[in-house]
């Protein structure tokens, strides 16, 4: 097949779109299939992809590309694409990467816009939590995460408790993190904290650690990615994901899980279906539960392999070539 994918954001910009995005582009290459890229993140080429990249491209080379390919491949819905496909009647699939809403939680023209279109195309939505919002059938793909990096590294010592990786936003609820941090040194276990991530709340985090009497406890690491990133997970026992935001899904618990976290987890949303049955969940927003959950898995190290056992059973339905295979196939009974 010759495969047009879209991704609005794409490497070297970093988050879960990117990141999946990347996956997939390669495993639908790899698969013997034609991939050429179109994303809005600018850059370069890519060092050794086996896709063909297009930055930033015009209308007319959309329409050029759209009549080149034999299915259109969208992950996460942009209109500046879609109706191009649709005006030419190309077979096409979007993954619904996230809620279709405002940032504010709203549902604007746009988003009707999105709605009405959705019932011309195949839909694909990441998490249960995401196809239940959805105005139209969907088929739930999860998303895969990249097990090459996220993986046990022998030799590693796993001498460090709870870490945070994400963007340092107010959604993401790293404040919270911190208000439960201190909760427990009130109940006498002072638990290090490493907070992997960068973003405008930085400066506040800092200041809300050293006012809550944190500082000793709590490292910022930057921005870390790849085998970096998994190789100070793997130096964790708990991974926690407090957003306050209900998450679609969370290839972070994925990636942490790999590399032998449990995760502590916010409840609403498509979090727990990434999480499945390697961690603990706790309402959003609720520090004391959120420290509570956190205390036990600290306490409980029976609790923390338990869990642990049924990582590799969780883990095999993300594995990229699995989610790719799904999709590839799904795409095959599309094309004419």
């Amino acid at each position: 097949m010759r495969i047009l994918f879209s991704s609005y954001l794409f490497d070297p910009s970093v988050g879960g779109i990117e990141t999946v995005s990347k996956i997939l582009a390669e495993e639908f290459a790899k698969g013997g299939h034609e991939v050429q890229v179109i994303t809005q993140s600018p850059g370069g080429q890519i060092a050794g992809a086996n896709y063909k990249l297009i930055r930033r491209p015009s209308l007319s080379e959309i329409f050029r590309l759209l009549k080149w390919c034999d299915i259109f491949f969208q992950n996460n819905i942009s209109l500046r694409s879609l109706i191009p496909a649709l005006a030419l009647r190309k077979p096409t699939v979007v993954v619904h990467q996230t809620w279709l809403q405002n940032v504010h939680g709203g549902i604007g023209w746009q988003n009707h816009l999105k709605q009405l279109l959705l019932r011309f195309v195949v839909n694909v939505a990441i998490s249960k939590a995401v196809a239940d919002r959805l105005n139209v059938d969907s088929i739930v793909i999860g998303n895969p995460y990249d097990e090459t990096v996220f993986r046990l590294m022998p030799g590693v010592i796993r001498d460090k408790t709870i870490v945070f990786v994400g963007r340092l936003v107010s959604d993401k609820g790293v404040d919270l993190l911190l208000h439960a941090l201190e909760v427990l040194k009130r109940d006498g276990i002072l638990a290090d904290l490493t907070i992997v991530g960068s973003g405008p709340e930085e400066m506040n985090l800092r200041k809300l650690a050293a006012d809550l009497g944190l500082s000793e406890q709590v490292a910022f690491s930057g921005q870390k990615s790849g085998a970096p990133l998994a190789q100070i997970l793997n130096q964790h026992r708990i991974l926690a994901v407090p957003s306050r935001w209900a998450e679609p899904f969370g290839v972070v618990a994925l990636e942490g899980i790999a590399c032998g976290c449990v995760i502590v987890g916010s409840r609403d949303g498509g979090l727990k279906e990434a999480i499945g049955g390697c961690g603990v969940t706790f309402e959003n927003c609720n520090v004391t539960e959120l420290a509570a959950q956190l205390k036990r898995m600290i306490k409980d190290a029976d609790a923390r392999t338990l869990l642990l056992r049924n990582a590799e059973e969780h883990l095999m339905k993300f594995q990229s070539n699995r989610v790719a295979a799904a999709y590839l196939e799904l795409m095959g009974k599309r094309v004419p």
